[in-house]
Formats: C-alpha cells, sequence, structure tokens
C-alpha cells in the first residue's frame, strides 16, 4: 500500500528535526512513502528544513513541499489532500514523534480490515525541567486537560468518536471529502462527525502510539486552553453534533464563577463557597495523583493554582467564541462547504490519472 504521510507547520522550526528523524527512520519500505509536507509561509526557519529533507537521500517514493497561504489548519490539511496519490492517508501534527513501526503498525491494522486506525497519544516535553514536567503533568491529568478516551494508550482495539495522528483509507476523504476550513481547532472534530455519519468507524488499537510535545509555557499553554475553548463557542454554532458536553464543562464552571460571585456580592456567599469546596476537592485531589504517580518535582505546588488558570482560560476562550458565533456564522456562506466537495473531487482525479499512469 502506498502511504502519503502528510506533515502541516507554520514556524515549527524548533521541533521539525525531531520529527524529520522519525520520519526518515520509518521500518515501512520507503519507496511506498509519500511525504507531504505543507509550510504555511513560516517566518522562520520551517520552509528551508523542509527543503533540506527533500534534499536529503532517504529514497521515499516522493517528497512534496506544499505552501497554503491562508494561515489555517484546515486549509493547510486540505492542501495535503489536494496533492497526496496514496492509498493510505497519515496525517501527523508537527509537534509530535512518532515510533520507528508507526506507519508499518497503521497499514497492518487497515489491512485487517479497518478503515481508519490510530493510538494513544501521550504527552512528552522536550528539553526536561521541573517547570516543564509541571506543566506536562497538568496536561496528562485528567482534571487539567480532557477525559477523551483516544488520548490514551488501550489494551486491546476499540472505536472511540475520534483519533489523534491517524490512518484513513483514501476512499473515507473521497466520500466525505476535505476539512471545513471555516474552523480553528475544532476541524478534527467536524470531521470525524461526518466519518462516523458516513458510516466510518474509527479503531484504536493498542499496538500504535505517537507522541505529542506539550506547550512549553505557561503562557503558551493557556493561549492553547483560550484557543480550544473559543473554537467550541464558535463550532457550536456550525456543527453541534460534533461536540460533546465535556467541551463545555470549562465554561459552566466560569458562568457559575461569575454568577455565584456576584451573588456573594449581595451577601448570599453559601453557592460561592460550595462550589469553591467541591472545585478545591477535585483540585487537592487531582494535585495529589500527580504527587502519587508522576516523577515529583518541586513545582508541582503551584498544580492546584495551575488547573483553575487553564479552565478558566478554557471557559473565557468558549464565552467569546459563543458572543461572536452568531456574527461569525452570518459571513460564512457557503464558501468552506464548497472547499470540501473540492477536495474530493481533487483526491478522486488524483486516484484516477495515478490509475492510467500505472
Amino acid at each position: 500500500m502506498l502511504v502519503s504521510l502528510c506533515v502541516i507547520a507554520y514556524n515549527e522550526e524548533r521541533v521539525l528535526n525531531g520529527l524529520f528523524r522519525n520520519i526518515s527512520s520509518q521500518t515501512y519500505p520507503h519507496q511506498d512513502i509519500e511525504v507531504v509536507l505543507v509550510d504555511s509561509n513560516s517566518t522562520d526557519n520551517t520552509r528551508s528544513m523542509m527543503e533540506d529533507f527533500k534534499n536529503t537521500q532517504y529514497n521515499f517514493r516522493n517528497v512534496n513541499i506544499v505552501t497554503n497561504s491562508k494561515h489555517n489548519q484546515a486549509s493547510a490539511w486540505n492542501c495535503a489532500l489536494s496533492v497526496a496519490t496514496g492509498d493510505v492517508i497519515i496525517r501527523i501534527d508537527a509537534h509530535a514523534q512518532i515510533p520507528r513501526d508507526f506507519i508499518r503498525r497503521c497499514v497492518d491494522n487497515l489491512e485487517e480490515g479497518e478503515d481508519i486506525v490510530g493510538g494513544g497519544r501521550p504527552n512528552i516535553v522536550d528539553n526536561e525541567t521541573p517547570w516543564k514536567l509541571t506543566l506536562l503533568a497538568a496536561e496528562e491529568s485528567l482534571f487539567g486537560s480532557s477525559i477523551a478516551e483516544y488520548r490514551r494508550p488501550t489494551e486491546k482495539k476499540e472505536y472511540h468518536d475520534s483519533l489523534f495522528h491517524a490512518a484513513y483509507r483514501r476512499e473515507v476523504f473521497e466520500k466525505v471529502g476535505g476539512f471545513n476550513e471555516s474552523l480553528g481547532r475544532t476541524e478534527d472534530n467536524e470531521l470525524h462527525y461526518r466519518i462516523r455519519e458516513a458510516g466510518y468507524k474509527m479503531c484504536s488499537c493498542p499496538d500504535i502510539i505517537s507522541f505529542q510535545h506539550t506547550r512549553s509555557s505557561l503562557k503558551r499553554m493557556i493561549k492553547q486552553k483560550y484557543g480550544n475553548g473559543y473554537w467550541i463557542g464558535l463550532t457550536f454554532g456550525v456543527c453541534r453534533g460534533c461536540l460533546s458536553y465535556f467541551h463545555f464543562v470549562p465554561f459552566l464552571f466560569l458562568m457559575m464563577l461569575l454568577a455565584f460571585t456576584a451573588t456573594a456580592i449581595f451577601g448570599y456567599i453559601y453557592p460561592l463557597l460550595f462550589l469553591c469546596l467541591a472545585y478545591g476537592m477535585f483540585d487537592f485531589t487531582n494535585t495529589v495523583g500527580c504527587f502519587m504517580t508522576k516523577k515529583i518535582k518541586p513545582q508541582f505546588i503551584v498544580l492546584p493554582v495551575l488547573f483553575p488558570i487553564l479552565h478558566i482560560a478554557y471557559g473565557v476562550g468558549t464565552l467569546v467564541g459563543l458572543i461572536k458565533m452568531p456574527f461569525w456564522k452570518r459571513k460564512l456562506g457557503d464558501k468552506p462547504y464548497k472547499r470540501i466537495e473540492e477536495v474530493r473531487q481533487q483526491m478522486i482525479k488524483n486516484r484516477t490519472e495515478k490509475s492510467e499512469n500505472t
């Protein structure tokens, strides 16, 4: 099976070399791997690093570098899909690491009859420091990040609503089309919703694993959480079915905090006290859990403060997104949906041309 391994990047010079080493060491036959690199007009050395990788003799079937001018993840993925010719499409974030047998294991599971496969995606940090390990502990905690099952390795094959760093049979995109370019952080949610609606299942396999770099500073992590929440708020207006109620827990916490603070100002403090007590119990329990299950660092003492900062940042993002959503939705029109169909038609065309040439 010919595999199109797709990577998108914008100003990712800090992490690309590591990912390129992972790609170059894959045990799957390199003559059956097509690497598609998408640069979203980076202002650092990302493009030149891609060129260097392309010019190094790794004996891949092809290394294709594509320019995305829209500075949008969904449009970058659509650029990759529009040129990919593989029977299998694998999407890998630039902030990722993959083991040497990653492609091999993905293909093996697809050949067993699955249409979409992936596996656990634990978080990691580069250049370990006590503070980065503290941020990692917060990100890995169910309380600090997400309870989504597809983030964690499984002991047996399980079917989930979504997958990270997934491998898709080409026919999946030829049926459901590309990504909705109006979306930012939630383009995966919307795509996977359409995939499920089309009758496909996403299989999390115990022998597949990849890794995602945790944000290396509190400022970047807060920006990430705010952005995640912001796009949840906007996406609520165009695809409610691709969201779960778990996505809105930080928003509900923020609303309760604001409402009960208002009632406390007028002398009725018990709702606020109860909320703080309940939240504090979860906060304390998860902090103790980090101390017990992680490599302990003195900085872990700040976790009880770090957790609410991340939750509030996410909640504020959702609030802003919900406020902007009606106006944003009105401006969208049908352009994003036309692009979804254009990508689908282009992928069918690429396959047809490939068949004619062979």
